[in-house]
Parts: structure tokens; sequence; C-alpha cells
């Protein structure tokens, strides 16, 4: 494959997370809240969560076909969001693409193609794995678009199932990984399963709870030159 389709294979990576997306654990105390399941955990992590800043690793997995072995596709690079409706992803590997949702205006600019692709947020997002993180105010906003279930506790984490409601979506189902610290729930791992079979796991470290963000960090302008498509 060429660097131009690999290149075009990564940016369609980040676009199809965006756009396609994505038993009970155990009782939690914490100070004087009591948590019964990772549902109640995640409902506190959307109360108190108003910013967040992580570093991400993301690992897309494609269905196997006949005759061919599945093959997996990783980048990495750093995340921020603001609620509500604010977000950012720049990946920095395998190769740099920005990804800033401003409030109004989605903006997905490939830097080694000089192009900048503007969409809509309120006709892309819908009940997509973002809308988990930065678009609803609270869980009960989400129940709208998503079924809540708790799943059993793996690897350190406390999981719960949100299933969409539209049977017909592009999105199967997300598992949200929650870590109980003593600063409240932290978003450890967003793992997504598309219609198409397709896997993305989104990783999350160095996570910090409600940081004091600029305002510039979610203002972009596409540079000049650039390739701008509307579609």
């Amino acid at each position: 494959m060429s660097a131009m389709n690999n290149r075009l294979c990564t940016r369609r990576t980040a676009l199809v997370w965006l756009f396609k997306s994505c038993g009970v654990g155990a009782s939690l105390t914490w100070g004087t809240l009591a948590f019964a399941d990772s549902v109640d955990l995640l409902a506190q992590f959307m109360k108190q969560a108003r910013s967040g800043r992580a570093q991400f690793t993301q690992v897309v997995t494609s269905p196997s076909r006949a005759g061919q072995i599945s093959r997996a596709r990783t980048s990495s690079g750093s995340f921020e969001f603001q609620r509500p409706g604010k977000f950012r992803f720049d990946y920095r590997k395998p190769f740099v693409q920005t990804m800033v949702a401003d409030g109004q205006t989605l903006w997905l600019h490939d830097v080694d193609l000089n192009q900048v692709t503007a969409r809509k947020q309120a006709q892309v997002l819908g009940s997509t794995p973002v809308a988990l993180l930065t678009s609803a105010a609270d869980l009960q906003a989400l129940k709208t678009d998503f079924q809540f279930t708790p799943e059993p506790d793996q690897d350190g984490l406390q999981w719960v199932r949100a299933s969409p409601l539209a049977l017909d979506g592009p999105i199967r189902s997300v598992m949200v990984g929650l870590r109980a610290v003593s600063t409240g729930p932290e978003l450890a791992v967003l793992d997504v399963q598309d219609s198409l079979g397709q896997r993305s796991v989104l990783t999350f470290s160095a996570f910090e709870l409600n940081p004091a963000l600029s305002a510039s960090i979610f203002v972009f302008k596409a540079p000049a030159g650039a390739d701008v498509i509307k579609p």
C-alpha cells in the first residue's frame, strides 16, 4: 500500500471512530458515597467531569475476511474536552492529524495532505461515543440515545455497556471502563463495536480531571492554502 493510501486509511480510522461512534460491578464505598454498580460510577463521572485532559492510544481492528488475517491499526496522541460539546484530539503517530469540535463545527485537519474537513456537529455526533464524553450534561440526558447496563469488573476497572437504542445505527455497543481513584471516577477505556464488525479501543492515560483549559484549545482556523471540504 502506498504512503498516500496509508495516510488516507489512518484518516478514515479517526473519522470512523467518531462518526460511527462508541454481571454487576463490585460495590464501591468512596468517601460518603456508595456506588452500587458501575452505572452509578459513570453517572458520578458525568456529573463531576466538566473538563478533562489525557494521552490516548487507539487500536482499530477490522473484521477478518476469507483468506485474510484481521489487521490492527494503532495511533496515539492527546485528548482534551470541555462540556458542553467541545473536544480536541491531536493525533501524533503514525501521522499528524487534528480533530477539533468547537461547539458548532467539527474540524478534521490532515497535516500531510494539507486537507481540512468541516462538518456541523449537530449532524455528525448524535448517539456516538464522543457524546458519552462531551455532549450531555449528565447520564440521564444520554438515556434518550443509550441503554446503560453494568458489566463485571475486569483488569482493575469497572465497566458499563452503552447500547444504542437505535437498532439500525452504525454503533453496536460501547464499553466504558472506569477507574475509581481518590479524586473521583477516571475514564480509562472506550471499547467501540460497530455494526460492520470493526472494533475501536481507546485507552487513556495520565488522565487529568477538570483542568483549567484555555478557550483557544477549541478554536480551529484552516491553515493558509489548505483544501477545505464541507460535505
